[in-house]
């Protein structure tokens, strides 16, 4: 029997009703906020594309994390801005380079209160701006880059980083990562595996947010936006190596590969609302042609219906301060 027995909106004509009846959630533990560290600056530097978004000091960063925990976000996703950088980023495995130190200190100062990360990738600290080493020919060396990475995730979890991010879409970088955090003693240390990251227009505000030296593309190493099946044998081949949780990134043009992973991964699936999605949400707010707050309760929301278990976003303190009211 069909209408007017059958009237759907009835659970939809009350707020409580709405309420009641929602099949997705959205809390502030769902949320993850990254974050910029400067070496050399001694205020916040805004980030132009990024309305709202700074470059922190390592004192400025500190506070931003403890208003971020305060608000119950679940967790921080720190990228460092090296002063200097050289062929093979070396700052990123420097102990004392920008990134590590902030680790400590924010570490040091929210403790388990909650969950640390680290972008573990060089493409911040390499002058020539791409995710690895370079070879004779100016490609990307896949295997001599995997060296490094089991390096700087030492040193990321020796700053107190509890979960790592390698970012940089080599083949085999979360196995690698994964022996040499168990050989130095960091059972613990788990890895958020950018399992699928494309190579996307979307990253633009991003490139100037880490101060990028990349000419040219990634697209050698990053995926093609135009396949999904790839990001079920990446996702396969994480699993397999070791990784306790995984990615898509960007999200929400992406949604699609996030739906797909998320039906078959067997640990927590992330997805990152990256700086592009950010930047277009706020242009087309700022010029009064959208309501930004429900535009980003939407895309959060809508990221989080296809699948994702965690959000990494810029809004994360906002909005999760919101949800606390709410």
């Amino acid at each position: 029997m069909a209408f007017p027995s059958h009237r759907p909106r009835r659970l939809r004509s009350t707020p409580a009703l709405r309420r009641l009846v929602a099949e997705t959630d959205l809390r502030p533990r769902h949320l993850v906020l990254p974050l910029f560290v400067r070496e050399g600056i001694t205020e916040p530097a805004p980030i132009a594309s990024m309305p709202g978004v700074v470059q922190h000091t390592r004192d400025s960063l500190r506070k931003a994390c403890v208003e971020a925990v305060e608000a119950g976000v679940g967790g921080l996703m720190l990228f460092g801005v090296p002063a200097v950088r050289d062929a093979t980023g070396s700052a990123g495995v420097d102990p004392d380079g920008v990134l590590n130190a902030a680790l400590r200190d924010v570490r040091a100062e929210i403790g388990d209160a909650s969950v640390l990360m680290a972008d573990t990738c060089l493409d911040e600290f390499t002058d020539h701006g791409h995710c690895g080493l370079l070879d004779a020919q100016g490609g990307v060396d896949n295997d001599a880059t995997l060296a490094v990475y089991a390096e700087m995730a030492v040193a990321q979890a020796d700053a107190g980083a509890h979960l790592l991010g390698p970012s940089g879409m080599m083949d085999g970088q979360v196995g690698v990562i994964r022996d040499a955090l168990d050989a130095a003693g960091h059972t613990d240390t788990g890895i958020l595996a950018y399992t699928a990251k494309y190579a996307s227009a979307f990253f633009g505000p991003f490139r100037e947010a880490v101060d990028s030296q990349l000419k040219g593309d990634r697209k050698a190493y990053q995926q093609d936006p135009a396949n999904v099946r790839e990001s079920l044998r990446e996702l396969a081949l994480d699993l397999e190596e070791g990784a306790d949780l995984v990615m898509v990134k960007p999200a929400m043009s992406y949604l699609d590969v996030l739906r797909a992973v998320a039906e078959v991964a067997d640990v927590p699936v992330a997805a990152y609302q990256v700086s592009g999605e950010y930047a277009m949400v706020e242009a087309a707010a700022a010029n009064g042609w959208l309501d930004r707050e429900r535009t980003i309760a939407e895309t959060l929301t809508s990221i989080r219906r296809a699948g994702a278990d965690l959000v990494l976003t810029y809004w994360a303190t906002e909005a999760a301060l919101r949800l606390g009211r709410g």
